[in-house]
C-alpha cells in the first residue's frame, strides 16, 4: 500500500521539477488532479464545496494542490496553472467552506492579552505530541512524525513572507529580523527548511520537497493550509500575524521536548540539530513578535486586533486536533499516516 502511494506515475506535460501529484481521496481533488494533468471540462461547483467535510482528507488535499501552484507547483503540471480562473474559483470555495468551519469552531474572538496568556500557560499535564514522544516515543513514532511534519517544515517561514508587504513599520521591521533567521541568516546550509531536509536524511527518510505528500492525512494538511489561507490574502494579514505569534510562543518549548526524545532513543545528532536551533532561536522570537510584528501592527492598525487572535485561536485548535489524532493511533499501536512508512533503512 506504502509503494502504491508513493510510487503512482503522474502523467508529464509540464516542468519536471517539482514533486509528483499525489493520489486524489475523493471527488473535488480527483477533479483538481485530473484538470492539472490536462483533462477538460467542469469543475465541482457549489453544491459539492459545500457537502464536503471541511476537514476531510478530500477537501484538505484538493485545497492544498491549490496552494501549492503558488509555491513549487507539481512536475507535469505547467507554470500557468497557478493562474487558471476556474481553479482559482473552486480554491475560492474551498477556502470559504474551510473558513466558515474554523470561525464557527474558534466562536467569537477572545481578549487578545487572554488569548497569548494562555499560549503561554504550559498544562501541568501536557497532551500534545511533544509530550508523547518525551514519555513514550520510538525511532519509529519520531520518523512518522517527521514525515508528518515535512508538508510544511521542507517550506518552512516561506508562506509567512506572504504577510510582509502588507505590513509597515516595527511589524514589518520585526518580522524581517525573525525570518532572517528562519532563512539561516544568509547561509543556505543553515535555513530551517535545509536543516529539517539534514534531519529527514538523518532519519533514513527522503529529504525531497512534497515526496512524503501521499502518507499525510488531513489533520497535517489542515494545519498546512491554514498559514496557505492567511498569508495569501491581504485581508487576512491580522490573523496571519496571530498564527505566527502563535507558531513561534509554543515552538521552544515543544522542540525541546522533542530534542530530549530524539536524544534519549539515540537519535543521530544531525537530526536532532533541527530542534536545537529551534529551542534557541524561538526563544528569542517569542520576544520579537509579541513586542514588535503584534505591538506594532496593532500600533498601526488597531481595529486588526480580532483578527490576530482568530489566528491564535484557529491554530491551537488545528494543533489540538492534529496531535489528537497522532497520539491517538499510536496509542492504539496503529500508524499516525495514510499508510504504514516502511521502517527498513
Amino acid at each position: 500500500m506504502t509503494t502504491t502511494l508513493l510510487r503512482e506515475p503522474a502523467e508529464r506535460t509540464g516542468p519536471e521539477d517539482g514533486p509528483r501529484l499525489p493520489p486524489p481521496r475523493g471527488e473535488l481533488s480527483e477533479a483538481l488532479v485530473a484538470r492539472l494533468r490536462g483533462a477538460a471540462g467542469p469543475l465541482p461547483g457549489r453544491r459539492a464545496t459545500e457537502a464536503a467535510d471541511p476537514y476531510g482528507e478530500d477537501l484538505q488535499l484538493a485545497l492544498h494542490l491549490g496552494y501549492e501552484l503558488h509555491y513549487r507547483g507539481f512536475a507535469g503540471v505547467p507554470d500557468e496553472a497557478e493562474w487558471d480562473p476556474a481553479l482559482l474559483r473552486l480554491r475560492a470555495a474551498l477556502e470559504r467552506r474551510f473558513e466558515d468551519a474554523l470561525r464557527a469552531d474558534c466562536g467569537r474572538p477572545g481578549n487578545l492579552d487572554e488569548v497569548f496568556e494562555a499560549l503561554l500557560t504550559e498544562p501541568v499535564e501536557g497532551h500534545g505530541v511533544s509530550h508523547y514522544l518525551l514519555r513514550h516515543g520510538t525511532p519509529h513514532h519520531v520518523r512518522e512524525h517527521a514525515v508528518l511534519r515535512s508538508v510544511h517544515q521542507l517550506r518552512e517561514a516561506d508562506p509567512h513572507l506572504w504577510v510582509v508587504p502588507r505590513l509597515q513599520g516595527r511589524a514589518k521591521a520585526g518580522m524581517m529580523m525573525i525570518q532572517y533567521d528562519e532563512y539561516g541568516c544568509g547561509r543556505a546550509e543553515h535555513m530551517h527548511a535545509r536543516l529539517y531536509a539534514d534531519l529527514l536524511r538523518a532519519l533514513g527518510l527522503d529529504p525531497a520537497y512534497g515526496h512524503y505528500l501521499p502518507l499525510v492525512g488531513a489533520p497535517a494538511l489542515a494545519n498546512a493550509n491554514l498559514m496557505s489561507l492567511l498569508g495569501l490574502h491581504r485581508a487576512r494579514r491580522g490573523a496571519l500575524v496571530g498564527h505566527f505569534a502563535a507558531l513561534e510562543i509554543g515552538s521552544s518549548p515543544a522542540a525541546s521536548r522533542i530534542a530530549a526524545a530524539m536524544r534519549r532513543i539515540g537519535t543521530d545528532e544531525a537530526a536532532v540539530r533541527f530542534y536545537d536551533e529551534h529551542v534557541e532561536a524561538d526563544a528569542v522570537h517569542e520576544q520579537l513578535v509579541r513586542r514588535e510584528v503584534v505591538g506594532g501592527l496593532l500600533a498601526d492598525e488597531p481595529d486588526l486586533a480580532p483578527d490576530v487572535a482568530f489566528g491564535v485561536q484557529a491554530t491551537v485548535l488545528l494543533e489540538d486536533a492534529f496531535a489528537a489524532s497522532v497520539t491517538r493511533a499510536w496509542e492504539d499501536g496503529d500508524t499516525a499516516l495514510r499508510a504504514p512508512l516502511d521502517d527498513a533503512p
